[in-house]
């Protein structure tokens, strides 16, 4: 696990080998690679890296070449198959120096060009160096694990791990761009390619970038497919269970001291589970737990934990230590995101690295097979959508409106707000509106006038058209192919990387390798979604390994209580960033709206506490990053 940065002038008509500004690119990821750095330039072409010594501590140092050293490399991830390719490259007669995973990449691109990249199973970011062609060959790993931004400035195309290394490089340029503003309030984050700078761009997740002839150009080089294949649900669970299994064990492959992050939910028990199958070791395994007995799991994971038999390390927390931490988001979180649980994940992985550098976790399981309620939600949308708009309108939503406020987890009465609100909306939005912050409705009342003339008012028109490529045939597995390519990649894998990146933690994620998941797109729906039950398939697959009250529990999910900390601990930080002279000068926000959202959340008229807290972290980020004063 590393960082990389660099830049190629396209121009070629001036030199850049300035390698202080390389060195201060590095310098700014330092916490995603403790362990060293390496720096490469030549011509108008600069590689830098920082690493996190995970495979061949002694000789894995990068930038990593072929023989002639005419093809040069730097990677941030893990090929989990590596020596299987090694083995097959060596046999066709390359030489190699290191035992690095990374050292097969210019070797795959000597042999199969581009199409290298079908050859290999990991999380990465890389950029590779052709001296010969004079071509740079930038890449994402299919599912967006690792993180990769870029853009355009003066001629030079200038990349990085994190925005917060572009912004080292004195020929970045930065403008707030209004149309993420937007996307942020909708989706809780800025879907790729954008960014929140208007010429920043992240390289979606399945995309490579090359650069040839002065010309910049990006193709999607993965996809899934959700044609269907033949065999009985009995069959398709046995190979599930063997898919999985293989999936952790490439996975378990460390030279330093590796966990698991275990919740007590099904997807990080499973994982649990097939890891102790294969370590030779006693597993250990990590979770953390809240004094709020809504927002804890952590007996869950007790329980899970002595099932199996690890070696379990729990750190319980008050809501005091968590919040404290708020203030801290905006100095390492270059990029506004408003998922809740980025603190747990944040206090979770600083507890896990105080004991080992890797970590295995059961990110992905909800998406590829269908295990958010929102999965469900849709169904019960289209009967809904039978009943007489008159009483909808005038009987159930106006009953389901008058409930009474709960601040707990998950709570009946927000799920129930939340899908009644969002019925009126196309399936697109509908699914967005479920669990975003501020609906269109939402979003023409909280910007100002200046903004909305500004911006495009469809801020779902990309995933509309992202839909295009998708074989899916029906809508609940067409919304499964939008959350891996959006709510997947740039927010849990974003939140995931930099939560544990900040502290120098590597996570791996098994249910992402593409076997499992093209194996979950290829199977029926009702296999995943049977009625109201999500992950079928994958809880009878488990099902011998784990405890029956694990696999029959609700989903909760990994959060915290905000909705209580905005009216009490949180409450002066509240009105402080959110005062309306201070949005007044912004000229982002309407100040009476948000007043209004203050005060109703305050009385306990409503719960707004999604949509404050969306605001609240874009504060945040402006204060650290936007700032002019």
């Amino acid at each position: 696990m590393c960082g990389i940065t660099g830049w190629i002038n396209l121009k070629k008509d001036k030199s850049i080998n300035d390698r202080a500004i390389l060195h201060e690119m590095c310098e700014r990821m330092k916490h995603r690679g403790p362990d060293s750095e390496g720096l490469w330039n030549e011509d108008t072409v600069a590689l830098g890296m920082r690493r996190l010594s995970i495979i061949d501590l002694a000789t894995g140092e990068q930038p990593v070449y072929n023989e002639d050293k005419s093809v040069v490399v730097v990677m941030n991830g893990e090929l989990y198959n590596f020596r299987e390719v090694r083995a097959d490259l060596e046999e066709r007669g390359h030489k190699f120096e290191t035992h690095s995973d990374t050292e097969i990449l210019p070797h795959l691109y000597e042999e199969f060009g581009d199409a290298m990249l079908d050859q290999i199973n990991g999380m990465f970011a890389f950029a590779l160096w052709d001296k010969l062609r004079e071509r740079m060959l930038i890449a994402r790993d299919r599912f967006g694990e690792k993180p990769l931004y870029y853009g355009v400035f003066d001629g030079t195309l200038v990349f990085g791990s994190e925005l917060k290394v572009l912004l080292a490089n004195p020929l970045v340029k930065t403008e707030l761009n209004l149309d993420a503003v937007r996307q942020f309030l909708s989706f809780d984050y800025v879907p790729a390619p954008a960014s929140i700078y208007k010429n920043i761009f992240k390289l979606p997740a399945a995309h490579c970038l090359t650069v040839e002839n002065g010309k910049v150009s990006t193709k999607r080089y993965w996809n899934l497919t959700w044609e269907k294949s033949e065999s009985d649900f009995d069959s398709k669970t046995e190979e599930l269970r063997t898919l999985l299994a293989d999936a952790v064990r490439m996975r378990l492959v460390s030279d330093v001291p590796l966990g698991i992050l275990l919740s007590g939910g099904i997807d990080s028990s499973t994982v649990a589970a097939y890891a102790t199958q294969f370590s030779t070791e006693r597993v250990k395994t990590f979770s953390i737990g809240f004094e709020e007995d809504s927002f804890d799991e952590s007996k869950f994971a007790r329980q899970v934990a002595e099932h199996l038999g690890t070696e379990h390390y729990e750190e319980r927390l008050s809501v005091g230590k968590a919040a404290d931490l708020i203030s801290q988001i905006g100095t390492w979180l270059d990029e506004p995101m408003s998922d809740g649980s980025l603190i747990p994940t944040f206090l979770l992985s600083r507890f896990v690295r105080r004991h080992v550098t890797v970590a295995l976790g059961g990110d992905g399981g909800d998406e590829i097979f269908a295990g958010y309620p929102m999965y469900w939600a849709h169904r019960v949308a289209r009967a809904y959508e039978r009943i007489p708009k008159a009483i909808r309108s005038g009987m159930i939503e106006p009953v389901v409106n008058s409930l009474p406020v709960s601040t707990k987890n998950m709570s009946f009465d927000y799920k129930a707000k939340r899908f009644v609100a969002a019925s009126k909306y196309d399936l697109v939005t509908r699914h967005h509106s479920y669990f975003g912050s501020f609906s269109p409705d939402g979003q023409r009342r909280v910007l100002s006038r200046d903004v909305l003339e500004q911006t495009e008012e469809d801020v779902y028109r990309s995933a509309r058209e992202l839909l295009r490529i998708c074989d899916a045939t029906n809508d609940i597995e067409k919304m499964q192919f939008l959350d891996i390519n959006y709510y997947m990649a740039e927010d849990i894998l974003t939140k995931v990387d930099r939560a544990s990146m900040a502290v120098s933690l590597e996570v791996r994620a098994p249910f992402l390798d593409p076997r499992v998941a093209q194996f979950a797109a290829s199977i029926p729906i009702d296999y995943k979604l049977k009625g109201n039950k999500g992950k079928y398939i994958l809880k009878k697959a488990v099902e011998p390994l784990l405890p029956a009250s694990i696999l029959k529990r609700p989903k909760k999910g990994f959060g915290i209580p905000i909705a209580e900390w905005l009216k009490g601990r949180l409450n002066p930080l509240l009105h402080d960033l959110l005062d309306p002279s201070r949005l007044r000068d912004q000229g982002l926000f309407d100040p009476k709206f948000v007043a209004k959202l203050i005060g109703e959340h305050e009385s306990g008229a409503a719960s707004h506490h999604k949509q404050l807290w969306t605001l609240l972290v874009f504060q945040l980020w402006i204060d650290n990053f936007l700032r002019t004063d």
